[in-house]
């Protein structure tokens, strides 16, 4: 394990001991007026468009640092309600979609999900493309820290040729699909030898109106340590950002790598619809 402190600076630079500060959240206010003025103004040049423009706002300072911290980051309304609407609605077009899996046929929980096919539709290419470079940032300084050999390139498009060229060629995005009682078991979304270690997800559903119960949950296992739970609130058009596997942690004796896994607990009523965005394709 590397001794170097959590900081996502120039890997070049000279490191001197710190600690990592906490992160410090935009009031909930000022946050919502920030996604309301990117929301509008994505509507004047349309979703795919706008999308870019959206996520190359957001404070990535911010969200390198709840990642840092906590191995997740919360993105308060990175989709509208319409949007979400229209994405949740396209659970029922199976032209759209590679494949279909019942969760209980597999012991993976209770419910469903479906693999969206090439060509993505295009506001899922455009989120997965725009959140890909400021992710493999972080993701190459998270490598760094934990003596993990792989670097991912700045362009999502070099990263996908190396899964194709490993024969990883069928795209992972996914819409998963909760009735009352289901559930997801906790899991870890690897597909292949080429893992992007983060991935992201967008409630696309509003709780306490559509469903209850429900919440996303991530567990986080450090060596010689209980699991840790944490439950993460969502509101529908809210995006999640979390490890897919490891993470690096600043413990008294330098960096060691926790393992995480996430799911969703159990529907207690209503129907609850989520879009998963994963980063790399699978075997």
């Amino acid at each position: 394990m590397s001794n170097n402190e959590l900081d996502f600076g120039d890997p070049s630079a000279e490191r001197k001991p710190r600690t990592v500060p906490p992160l410090a959240p935009a009031p909930a206010a000022d946050a919502a007026q920030a996604a309301q003025a990117a929301q509008t103004a994505r509507r004047a040049v349309g979703a795919a468009a706008g999308i870019a423009v959206h996520v190359a706002g957001l404070d990535w300072q911010a969200i390198t640092d709840e990642l840092n911290a906590r191995g997740y980051a919360v993105l308060p309304g990175l989709l509208t309600a319409d949007e979400c609407a229209a994405m949740a609605a396209q659970y029922a077009q199976p032209q759209l979609f590679r494949s279909r899996v019942v969760m209980s046929q597999h012991g993976f929980g209770s419910g469903e999900y479906q693999y969206f096919r090439y060509p993505l539709p295009s506001l899922i290419a455009a989120l997965r493309n725009a959140l890909y470079g400021p992710l493999a940032q972080i993701a190459n300084r998270w490598h760094e820290l934990m003596d993990l050999p792989d670097r991912f390139p700045a362009e999502h498009t070099e990263f996908l040729a190396r899964c194709h060229a490993a024969g990883q060629q069928r795209p992972t995005p996914l819409l998963l699909q909760y009735t009352a009682g289901d559930y997801n078991c906790l899991h870890q979304d690897l597909y292949g030898e080429h893992v992007f270690p983060l991935q992201a997800a967008v409630l696309l559903s509003q709780p306490g109106a559509d469903f209850d119960g429900g919440e996303f949950v991530l567990t986080e296992q450090r060596p010689r340590m209980q699991s840790r739970v944490e439950v993460v609130p969502l509101k529908r058009g809210d995006m999640v950002i979390f490890a897919v596997n490891h993470r690096p942690v600043q413990g008294t004796r330098g960096i060691y790598r926790v393992n995480l896994r996430h799911g969703v607990s159990r529907l207690r009523v209503g129907a609850r619809h989520t879009l998963g965005i994963i980063f790399h394709d699978a075997n």
